[in-house]
This record gives structure tokens, sequence and C-alpha cells, in this order.
């Protein structure tokens, strides 16, 4: 059945202000007695709905910007407090708006106020024009209340050049780089205590909640990628009345996430557990796949042949553990190889053209940043605590840190150089303190109405065997298989993803059970037309059995 529309809201302003303010600062009202059990509630709050006074973030902006003002302990509402930045786009077709839809851009750690301004073109037009669109920094993040654990970016930036990049590579290298996140969450306890108990998942969906409430919206319209997609999971099963529509784009599995609420040291990190290393070799192998079949004016690094293409790599990746070039290390190259893969228009291209100069010997020119968004903070520190705040607060991994080198060795024998990155990608979880209030499941709360769960099939972070199992652990979702390539389907577009997602968004109609769709541009390819009104509408589709 449809979905109802969102009636009876109240103004603009105050609806907006409501919204940012409300996902900054957590839920007022829990979704059961079984919660504290299931992983740590605070006690219902009858705290009125915080208030955001929108302006426009800056001078001639089409963004407005609000700071909401939300209590450190959803427990205590009338105890410390900390400030949550938040941004909104306006509906652009306001006669005919629905409401607001919430997004979260991931990570953990993404800025919302950065990253939805700078991605808002990739949302559906048709969401575009019925939604008010607003996003935040969550708590411990960018603009908002963050985590920093340095006197000034002076010394955050001589702790991050005195260690390997990305991940160590020998012994002298692996001394050096436990030992610095031993001191990063020593650094973390002495500055930001309290802070670093109250920054978990359970934490920023209760913010949302509060978000939904100030805004005025009698049930939750989301849309969350990557690391948004276990936040959104998080919010349906502590709110599993409030949920209108949401989508998730991306996906984590919570399984994986909460390593199946164990408390026994897990043996794999987080990342692992997800299949992240698979699904970026994976990723990998088919971009060295599809580069070698292309000429080199569309992939520099093309060989002529896949298997050349893919000899070609492996030589090059031998060399650089020997001979970087121009601070190109081996391991700093291993990290943009699996960055690169992310977005592949036009990030394939650039990691073809890096990969090529590190071949003929020369430091690869930085690709342009894009432009920074007409926000006050367009660059907000963003340090690595920030992420790891989340991650490792959040997230179980193993608690001994001389246990990653063997374990990254493990994994890069199945999975490659890939391997080494996604392993090491959670050291610092070795030390860090856990949060006060994590959410460990139940994952299949009813909802009032189904989710929506979009997986790419060639996805370098985020496999889509982790969007099964999190269709398959929600009590009531609809997979999307995207035919392609990159992290999240948002990010790498198909018109017949968007054209779902809009039916779904604005008007409750899911697609049908096997539904699967194809990205509109393949990677190297030139430009072609596309079409058809295929199951999904726009762009090409396919119905699989």
């Amino acid at each position: 059945m449809p979905l109802p529309r969102i009636r009876g809201l109240i103004s603009a302003h105050r609806r907006r202000t409501a919204l940012l303010t409300a996902l900054v600062t957590g839920s007022t009202v829990l979704a059961g007695p079984d919660l504290a059990s299931a992983g740590g509630a605070p006690t219902p709050s009858s705290a009125a709905a915080p208030r955001l006074d929108w302006r426009q973030c800056v001078p001639g902006s089409d963004f407005d910007c609000a700071t909401a003002e939300m209590p450190l302990d959803h427990g205590d509402p009338d105890g410390r407090t900390l400030d949550l930045a938040v941004i909104r786009r306006k509906a652009t077709d306001p006669g005919r708006r629905i409401g607001t839809l919430f997004f979260n851009p991931g990570g953990p750690g993404g800025p919302g106020t950065v990253q939805m301004p700078q991605n808002y073109a990739y949302f559906p037009r048709e969401v575009r024009e019925r939604f008010d669109i607003v996003s935040w920094d969550p708590r411990g993040i960018g603009s908002s209340t963050a985590v920093n654990c340095f006197a000034n970016p002076e010394e955050a930036a001589e702790w991050n050049a005195g260690k390997a990049a990305n991940f160590p590579v020998g012994e002298a290298e692996r001394r050096v780089f436990l030992a610095a996140y031993k001191d990063l969450t020593r650094r973390c306890e002495q500055r930001a205590p309290e802070l670093l108990r109250h920054v978990s998942t359970a934490d920023t969906a209760r913010d949302l909640d509060r978000l939904r409430q100030a805004v005025g919206d009698p049930q939750l319209t989301y849309l969350g990628i990557s690391y948004g997609t276990i936040l959104g999971a998080t919010y349906a099963n502590l709110f599993p009345g409030k949920v209108r529509a949401m989508v998730l784009d991306g996906d984590w599995d919570p399984q994986a996430w909460t390593n199946h609420a164990s408390d026994e040291d897990p043996p794999l990190t987080s990342f692992l557990r997800l299949g992240a290393d698979r699904g970026a070799q994976d990723t990998l192998e088919q971009f060295l796949t599809l580069c070698g079949a292309a000429p080199t004016d569309r992939c520099a690094f093309s060989a002529g042949t896949a298997e050349a293409t893919r000899d070609k790599f492996d030589r090059l990746m031998r060399r650089l553990r020997k001979d970087p070039v121009d601070g190109w290390t081996y391991a700093a190259t291993v990290g943009a190889v699996v960055n690169g893969l992310y977005v592949v228009h036009p990030g394939w291209t650039d990691l073809a053209r890096t990969l090529q100069d590190l071949w003929q010997g020369r430091a690869p020119e930085p690709s342009p940043l894009p432009p920074g968004p007409a926000v006050p903070d367009p660059n907000p520190y963003l340090g690595e605590e920030q992420a790891t705040s989340v991650l490792c607060g959040d997230s179980p991994n193993p608690r001994d840190p001389d246990a990653y080198h063997a374990l990254a060795e493990t994994t890069a024998a199945r999975t490659g150089d890939t391997g080494r990155h996604w392993t090491w990608a959670s050291v610092a979880c070795a030390t860090w303190p856990v949060a006060a209030h994590r959410y460990r499941g139940p994952w299949n709360k009813p909802t009032d109405h189904p989710v929506l769960v979009i997986g790419n099939t060639h996805d370098p972070a985020t496999p889509l065997s982790a969007a099964r199992a999190m269709a398959g652990e929600l009590a009531d979702a609809r997979l999307l298989t995207n035919d392609g390539y990159g992290h999240t389907a948002l990010l790498n577009p198909s018109s017949c993803v968007q054209n779902n997602e809009s039916r779904y968004l604005v008007d409750g109609i899911l697609p049908p059970p096997g539904t699967t769709c194809r990205q509109d541009r393949a990677p190297f390819a030139t430009p072609r037309p596309t079409g058809g009104i295929a199951t999904g509408g726009g762009g090409t589709a396919d119905t699989v059995s």
C-alpha cells in the first residue's frame, strides 16, 4: 500500500529548525522496556523537542543552517549539553511538499553540513522537489561538538606525520604505528573522556528522532548511505512505529557491526566481518579487467588486456614496496586505490592516471577537490579520532594490538593488497574505550512501513552480501540490486534506482521482489543514451526471479 502523506506539519521555518535539532539531540521517546537489555537505552525523557533558528548559511546560499543544543546523555536531559550543526535545503516545489527527508552521508564521521550540499544533485529530482532535505554533523563530528584530541592543528599534523600512511610495512613501522594509536587513545581519554562515551550510533539515532519531532513529522523519512545504513537500522529498531520510509544504500550487515552481540573478544575486525576486504578485491579485479579492455585514452593504466593489466598492477605494488615514488609508498598507494574505487566517474579514470604516473616513476598530480559548499565552515576539522570514536566505541574489534599484523597477512593471502588496508583500518580500536550506550539488537522489530535496501554488485567497501544480510535481518525490507560499481548507488547513479527510490519515498511503492537495476554509465566507456521502462522505470532494469 502507498504510504500516507505527512500532513499537519508546522510552518517551514519551525519545522526545519525542529528537524535539525531533533537529529542532533536524540529521541525523547524510546521503543520499549526491553531496550536496556538490547543495548544501552537511556531512560525515556519528557523533554520538549528542540527548536532550531534557521538562517541562510552564507549570503547567497541555497542552504539554511542552524545550531541545536542537545543533551550529552539522553538519559539525563537536564545535564551537560552539546551543539550540533544542522543544514537544510528546502523543497524546490513547495506547493507539493510532502515533508522532510533526513540524510546521513556515512562514515562514520561524515559531516552532513558539507557532504549533503556537495551531493545534493545526486538526489532524485522528484525527491528534491517534494522534500526538504536535512542533514547534520553527528555528535562528535565536524562542526558539531567534536572529538578533538589535540591542542592545535599543528599537533594533530605532527601526530599523523609521525606514523606510516594507511598501514605499516615492516617491524619498525609496526612498532611506531601501534605506539601512535595507543598515544591517540591516551590523548582522547585525557581531553574528551565524557564525549567519547556518548557518540554511539544509538545516541545519534535518538538525536535523529528528536529532530523528527522538531520538524513536526509524525514519522521519519530517511536516506542513509554506508555507515548511515547501520544508523538507519538502529533507528528502525529503537523506534519501529516511527518509520514512514527508509532507504539504506551501501549496507552494513548488523550482525557484522555488533559481532552478533557477543561479549567475547572478536577474532576479526569490524571491516573483515563485513567483508570489505572481499568487496574491495572484487571491485579492484573489475577495475583492472575493464581497464585492460579499454584503450589508453580511456584508461591510462591499460596494458592492452585484462591479464596484462593485472600483472602490471602486481608488479607496480611489488616495486613500490621497495622503492616509493616521492612519498607514494606501497601502503599509501593501496589506500589511494581503495578510495579511488568508490566513485566510478571520474574516480576510476583518475585512479588509472595515478597508477600510470607511478608506473612511470613520477608522483601523480593531485586530483582537484570539489568546490567547498556555501556553508560557514566548508572544511571543518575531521581528525581520525572522530570516526574512530564512533567505530571503536560501538563495534567490537580485537583488543590485542599485536594481533593485527598476523591477521592482516592472513587476510592478504586471501584478498590481496586490499586485505591489509581493511585489517589495519580498525587498529585504533584495540585500546579504545567502549561507548556507554551501544545498540546490539534485536534487528527485526516490525516497522510501520517496509524499508528499501539497495546494494551494488561490485562495492569496494560494503559488498552486496551485506545488503542481503541487512534485508534479511530487518523485519520488513525489500532488496533492490544495482548491477554496477563503486560505493553506493547514490554516488554512482542509475536512473532505474532513482526512479524506484522516488516511487518509494513519495508514494510508498516498493520495487517488485528481485528487481535489478543497472548503472547509467559503465566504467571507461563513452557516454551512451539510456532508456527503457522495464521494472523501476527510466534507465534499464531487469526483474530477476
